[in-house]
């Protein structure tokens, strides 16, 4: 099969689908492969190392000629119209968030397989695991920059100092983004809660961080009661390939203390707070009732050579079997299948379908 991987366009995102090694297994699988000249360039995979693996360079259209498009993000107003009927394209999609997009792709007839909705034999989300891991890590990260006064927050170094109290994280979501956020903030010091519906994901937070992590079920008052009294507040509920949870009413917001913080991680998925809104690397911030809002849709570009890695090494299994035969490889593994979220111009994900008001 002819394969394209093309340079990703979004704004700051300079991860690329595949490495050089990568597109050494699938040229070695007999399949020819197209790579976008400079796909790689600003994390250090040069043209060169791609023409060595056995790959072809070329511009943005003779990338999108192949038979299946591989790429990282979702394809953006340019890549949608060089996108055709009978084409694979197999990349992040996030069209619960999307439904503009969702509906521009099925006018293409492309059949769009989403690394999100993937899934293994005990039900996780394998293809989604790396960048969630990365973002969970990235959003205390980001939580201490917005909190910063240049940036219109409170002044409060999560951290503490000695004599001074650490500042209070809320982490929404028990998740890989939640479990990686919880990592991050004990380990610098803050006074962290984790709230979550699952008892069993409860109780192996506490044996695993003790009094060190504090945990909550995750209830309407909790939530409110947590909200209000948090310096930074981390959005990490996830529902399988469906729009994110609203957890948060503006009124919520407002109780905050002025000048904290909120990062939603969850903004892929259309975000869990009434006043989120996609923002980018550009322009990450914003002030809305008097809140820091940081929520940037591709949160893993920041560190794009690390999440090219991981995201490479999970993606590529599941790409060789899709270019030795798509139809074969969705119908031998009900997992995989559970990617495919277009096809034949409609939407074939049933939770989707749902969220958009499609039948599938």
């Amino acid at each position: 099969m002819h394969i394209g991987i093309p340079k990703e366009i979004k704004d700051h995102e300079y991860r690329v689908a595949a490495t050089p090694a990568g597109v050494a297994a699938l040229v070695a699988g007999g399949h020819r492969v197209s790579v976008e000249t400079g796909a790689g360039a600003a994390i250090a995979y040069p043209d060169a190392a791609y023409q060595a693996a056995g790959a072809e360079l070329a511009d943005a259209d003779g990338v999108y000629r192949a038979e299946l498009v591989f790429k990282v993000k979702e394809p953006q107003p340019a890549e949608v119209a060089r996108l055709r009927a009978g084409q694979w394209l197999f990349c992040y999609l996030h069209l619960a968030a999307a439904p503009a997009l969702a509906t521009d792709l099925m006018h293409t007839g492309v059949n769009a397989v989403a690394f999100e909705t993937v899934l293994d034999t005990a039900g996780r989300t394998p293809l989604l695991a790396p960048m969630s891991q990365i973002a969970g890590r990235l959003a205390i990260q980001a939580g201490m920059q917005a909190l910063e006064m240049k940036n219109g927050g409170r002044g409060v170094l999560l951290a503490g100092v000695p004599g001074v109290a650490p500042g209070k994280v809320a982490i929404l979501g028990g998740g890989v983004v939640g479990a990686n956020a919880a990592r991050i903030a004990v380990g610098i010091g803050a006074d962290v809660t984790l709230l979550e519906r699952d008892a069993n994901r409860l109780r192996a937070f506490d044996e695993q961080y003790g009094g060190r992590l504090k945990t909550r079920y995750s209830s309407a008052a909790n939530i409110a009661e947590c909200v209000a009294e948090a310096d930074l507040v981390v959005g990490a509920a996830y529902v399988h390939g469906r729009r994110a949870p609203r957890l948060l009413t503006r009124e919520l917001i407002r109780s905050m203390p002025t000048g904290a913080a909120l990062v939603d991680v969850a903004i892929d998925q259309g975000g869990i707070s009434e006043t989120s809104r996609a923002t980018t690397h550009t322009a990450p911030f914003y002030l809305a009732e008097g809140i820091v809002h940081y929520c940037v849709a591709n949160m893993p570009g920041a560190v794009a050579r690390t999440a090219t890695l991981a995201l490479a090494e999970v993606t590529l299994p599941y790409l060789l079997k899709l270019a030795a035969d798509p139809q074969l490889a969705l119908q031998a593994d009900a997992g995989f299948a559970a990617g495919l979220n277009i096809a034949g111009g409609r939407i074939v994900h049933a939770g989707l379908a749902k969220d958009l008001g499609a039948a599938p």
